[in-house]
Order: structure tokens, then sequence, then C-alpha cells
């Protein structure tokens, strides 16, 4: 993936993140961009050398239990346990690799159900257009 795709790839997931109810990006505490609901975070990106892969800008996300393992076994080529936060289950998504958007845009929307209040949780419009939560 080019540096532009990869410039691409990071707007895409910032306007995922952001059409949230209430969500903010934040630069503080962390130097690169935080997603956040009601000051906590449910993503965070980083570049590659935060992460100590090489030229592998990331994407981290919230997941539920026992998910990191399934995903990061069974796609490592676009998931893998970030540093510091692994430990907590959280999963991390390559962005300098063709993602698969929707699959995306799920997991970002199951990381903020996971950080928001009911309430804004409930603003978020069903997968499928008639699933209910």
């Amino acid at each position: 993936m080019s540096d532009a795709e990869s410039a691409a790839a990071i707007e895409r997931l910032k306007s995922i993140c952001m059409a949230l109810p209430e969500a903010t990006e934040d630069y503080a505490g962390v130097g690169n961009p935080a997603f956040k609901v009601r000051e906590k975070i449910f993503a965070m990106q980083h570049p590659a050398q935060r992460l100590g892969h090489e030229n592998r800008p990331s994407l981290w996300i919230k997941a539920p239990r026992g998910f990191q393992e399934m995903i990061v076994a069974n796609d490592p080529e676009h998931f893998f346990v970030p540093p510091y936060v692994g430990q907590h289950g959280w999963v991390g998504i390559f962005l300098d690799v063709e993602p698969d958007w929707t699959l995306v845009t799920d997991l970002i929307e199951d990381s903020y159900r996971m950080t928001a209040p009911k309430r804004l949780q409930a603003q978020i419009q069903p997968r499928g257009g008639n699933r209910s939560e």
C-alpha cells in the first residue's frame, strides 16, 4: 500500500470514528489520535514506530473477551495483539494492507459500544438496518 493509500485509510477510519455519537479526537496523553466518547478511549491510531513493526501503521480497538485470540489467529495479515493494551483484550488492525471496511466499521462500533453510555449506544443504527441490540 502506498503512502497515499495509507493516508486515505487513516482518513477513512477517522471518519468512521467521528461519525459515532459524541465521539471526539484527542492527541493529549498518547501523542497520536485517540478517539474518545465521554473522555474514554474506544480507538487509537498508531504510526509504525510506536509498534515496533516497520512501516505498519495501525488502529487499536477494544474487543469482547476471547475475540482477540480468534481474529489474530485467523487473520494475522490484518490483525495483531497490540503492546500495552493487548493484555486487556484490545485488537490491532494493520492499516497498510487493504482492510475489509465493513468489518473494520463493525469492530469500531463494537469498541464504541463497550465504552459509551447506553443512551449513546442506542443512537447507533443497528447493523443491517433491522437487527436489534
